[in-house]
């Protein structure tokens, strides 16, 4: 008789739906702009998500989040959900969350937590590869071309470089509480225990 371990364990899925409902709490903060992509708290959420569950679980942490906006449910920011989001110009960020969770979570897995591996897994996968998905499908949807897409969406940067520094106190505030949910080295197929 074969005993396989689950793929993520009961505490797994309570942090799955911890950090899901974050993500969702924090698409209540918004401002909108023009263009049809609102500035939100939502991006500091997945980064954190991938700061702290690493790269196999926080994918799932956001994949239930996207999941719950495709069943109509409002959990996106502005109370948005439904199919439609997956075809607007957000499209491509919503989608930059899932490979961006998984960028920061490898990066943060490459040593110890450290404010300078935060902030740097944060900007990159947090805002850069978000960006480099999301402004071609706002291109793409809006019909404005790439460039003055790409200029356009620097109105966002100063709210993410924000988010970056805040995740980054809010993890290491974590890993120095926590220091044990953080061990000191771990490669990238061996996560934190679940």
């Amino acid at each position: 008789m074969s005993t396989s371990r689950p793929a993520v364990s009961s505490a797994g899925l309570g942090r799955i739906a911890v950090f899901s409902a974050l993500i969702v709490v924090l698409g209540t903060v918004i401002v909108p702009l023009p263009g049809g992509v609102p500035i939100t708290a939502q991006t500091l959420g997945v980064m954190l998500a991938g700061l702290v569950l690493g790269p196999r679980v926080a994918p799932l942490a956001v994949i239930l989040v996207l999941a719950l906006a495709a069943l109509g449910l409002p959990v996106l920011a502005g109370g948005r959900g439904g199919l439609g989001v997956f075809v607007g110009p957000s499209a491509g960020y919503l989608l930059g969350w899932i490979a961006g969770v998984v960028v920061i979570g490898l990066l943060m897995r490459t040593g110890r937590v450290t404010w300078w591996r935060a902030a740097a897994a944060s900007l990159i996968g947090g805002v850069l590869v978000v960006y480099a998905l999301g402004i071609p499908v706002q291109a793409l949807v809006t019909g404005v071309p790439l460039v003055p897409t790409a200029v356009s969406s620097l109105a966002f940067l100063p709210g993410d470089l924000i988010k970056v520094a805040a995740a980054t106190l809010v993890v290491v505030a974590l890993q120095r509480a926590y220091p044990r949910a953080f061990p000191a080295r771990r490669s990238v197929q061996e996560p934190a225990a679940l």
